[in-house]
């Protein structure tokens, strides 16, 4: 406690004797000296009523300290037939009321030094209010120049409230039950605590999005199937977006952004979500669809809007119609954009907005979620589109419980190494589109580019000529409809201390092939220690690439190195035998087109790739493993 509220306490419990044997004087108190912390309760009595000897008493009194105003409050309750001589013989006087009293104001200046006088000028100025129509409660007045807004002790606050959610499901419970009780998972429940206050964030949204219709809603009723999308064009169920980096994106989405939907695209920091989205609202600006630009907002929470213009110089962006904002409350954003009626809103990123109404900080379990579900009503109102970019876990996943991707239309990661320039935007939720599709860029000086042939990605530049190529084969795996090369390496060393290692590939899956060449091929591989590994790190999870690790080992094994322009599809089972897999004839025309010379495939499978136009491919099919060996591993 400060020196100068000790003094004025002193001076309080001074005066407090002196209250009993004085009649109160009417001259209100100033406690402005004190700290928001401290309120006064000590109970007063006033002598200026009968006494048992005749004199006038007062009723009991007490005093309070106001927290909207630095006074003391004093309520009485005063008894009909007894007046004082400077009151009003007025109705309203004898109901009971607040007097404000200041009394001390005097003892107490008179116990502080020159020096607390003039600090206690510079802490407290009052503002007298000009109203005098009785509401004395109500004065307006100042502490070091804040008002009453910027007290934060003065905020009221809600009743806490603890609740258990599921990060892998959203399901959120009172009480911890140690598995989740939707998805039967356990370990995935996470305490949140989060304050009960009134949430005006929907009605707020809501509200700002009626006024935005072109005609009164009304009561909604239920609508025929067939009347949903009457008289409305096909053109119009999505925003088109041109171009190869707007065919990319509009690949993941589905075949464009729909009207209305909640997209939101997540990625870990430095990755290019911030480009993406800034990519997409000028192309979307450009309005190439409807012949003239359209308007765009960009709202961003983390950068200024001369970063932003700074970057889109950069990458040679210069839409006419493309808004720029910073500001972080969703409220004044929606009001702001009112005016515009804009195509589509970009707000970068989810966890740096907030509603005013909701507790807590930006980024919080209860922001995130009102503020998400407050622009879902915007979007669905107002048939404006609303991306969202959101930050990810170490683990990967979108900041906050999975109850934020619950509430979007769609999701989007996008994805790259530190080390990599590749990017890649995979859909993991799209209620209007598939999520197996994958969409390739590169990021360049001028931002994402689109990646024409995405298996140079994993494809280095063979040389049959060279020994060192032993151990090399060549895989088609498919990603969603894209079909994708890898390479993918074997290396079999005798009398190594280390039996077995493996990356990008199941170790229990290696483990099955090498005991399958050992036994059905007849390769004595039981002495050598096997190393496996996929080119650029990429995680091969399909069993179509099984003949592919087959084959590098087996030319590792042998010191035989695999001819350049040779492909292998195909899944292996215990009596190595070849068995076809899906999507054979995608894959097989990808090999086409990359100008491969042969494509090893099973023997059920070539029969059915016969009717394909494959220009110079040679497509050979194989019963077993020793076919495939007998036909790759012999000279010509």
């Amino acid at each position: 406690m400060q020196i100068i509220e000790m003094k004025v306490l002193r001076s309080i419990y001074y005066t407090h004797t002196h209250f009993l044997h004085r009649n109160l004087s009417r001259t209100p108190v100033s406690l402005s000296l004190f700290s928001r912390h401290f309120h006064s309760s000590n109970p007063r009595f006033s002598l200026n009523s009968l006494e048992t000897d005749g004199t006038q008493r007062a009723p009991h009194a007490w005093t309070a300290y106001e927290g909207l105003t630095p006074d003391l409050s004093t309520p009485t309750n005063r008894h009909k037939g007894i007046t004082q001589g400077n009151e009003s013989a007025s109705g309203d006087e004898t109901d009971a009321d607040f007097e404000t009293h200041r009394t001390y104001g005097k003892a107490k200046n008179a116990n502080l030094s020159d020096g607390d006088k003039t600090q206690m000028a510079k802490n407290a100025r009052y503002i007298p209010n000009e109203n005098t129509d009785g509401m004395s409660r109500k004065k307006a007045f100042s502490v070091n120049g804040l008002g009453v807004g910027d007290i934060v002790g003065n905020k009221k606050k809600g009743k806490s409230r603890v609740k258990w959610v599921c990060e892998n499901c959203g399901y959120s419970d009172g009480q911890w039950w140690g598995v989740c009780r939707s998805c039967d998972f356990s370990g995935t429940m996470k305490r949140f605590s989060e304050v009960e206050t009134k949430n005006r964030g929907l009605e707020f949204s809501e509200t700002l999005a009626r006024s935005w219709l072109p005609k009164d809603t009304g009561d909604v009723e239920p609508v025929k199937l067939i009347d949903v999308n009457s008289g409305v064009k096909k053109t119009d169920y999505r925003i088109p977006l041109f171009g190869p980096f707007g065919s990319e994106v509009a690949r993941v989405l589905g075949g464009g952004l729909v009207p209305g939907s909640l997209v939101l695209i997540g990625g870990d920091p430095g990755v290019g979500k911030s480009t993406l989205l800034l990519q997409m609202a000028a192309l979307i600006a450009e309005g190439h669809d409807s012949g003239q630009p359209t308007c765009v907002v960009y709202v961003s929470g983390e950068e200024s809007v001369e970063q932003i213009s700074s970057r889109a110089e950069r990458m040679k962006i210069g839409a006419n119609e493309l808004y720029l904002y910073a500001g972080t409350e969703i409220e004044d954003i929606l009001t702001k954009i009112q005016s515009l009626s804009p195509r589509a809103l970009i707000v970068d990123s989810i966890q740096t907005v907030y509603l005013k109404e909701i507790t807590g900080s930006a980024g919080g379990l209860s922001q995130v979620r009102e503020c998400t579900s407050a622009l879902l009503r915007f979007a669905k109102k107002t048939n404006i589109p609303v991306l969202l970019a959101g930050h990810v876990t170490k683990s990967g996943d979108i900041a906050g419980p999975r109850v934020l991707e619950h509430i979007v239309d769609a999701v989007l990661y996008l994805e790259g190494e530190k080390c990599s320039s590749h990017r890649l935007l995979r859909s993991v939720k799209n209620r209007f589109g598939s999520i197996d599709e994958l969409g390739i860029f590169e990021m360049s000086q001028l931002g994402l580019q689109v990646v024409l042939n995405p298996s140079e990605m994993f494809l280095s530049d063979q040389n049959s000529d060279s020994e060192f190529l032993a151990g090399l084969a060549v895989a088609v795996i498919m990603d969603g409809s894209r079909a994708f090369l890898i390479e993918i390496q074997a290396l079999c060393v005798s009398s190594s201390t280390v039996s077995r290692h493996v990356n990008g590939i199941q170790a229990s899956r290696a483990d099955m092939l090498i005991s399958v060449l050992a036994k059905q091929a007849g390769l004595k591989i039981q002495e050598n220690a096997v190393f496996l590994n996929v080119v650029s790190g990429v995680s091969l999870t399909e069993t179509a690439g099984d003949l592919a690790i087959a084959a590098s080992i087996c030319s590792s094994f042998l010191e035989f190195p695999i001819p350049s322009g040779v492909a292998f599809i195909g899944e292996i089972g215990l009596g190595g035998e070849l068995r076809m897999v899906s999507r054979m004839d995608k894959r097989v025309s990808t090999v086409a087109k990359l100008g491969y010379k042969k494509c090893i495939v099973p023997m059920s499978a070539k029969k059915s790739l016969a009717t394909l136009d494959l220009g110079e491919l040679e497509i050979i099919g194989c019963n077993d493993l020793k076919g495939v060996i007998n036909t790759v591993f012999t000279k010509n």
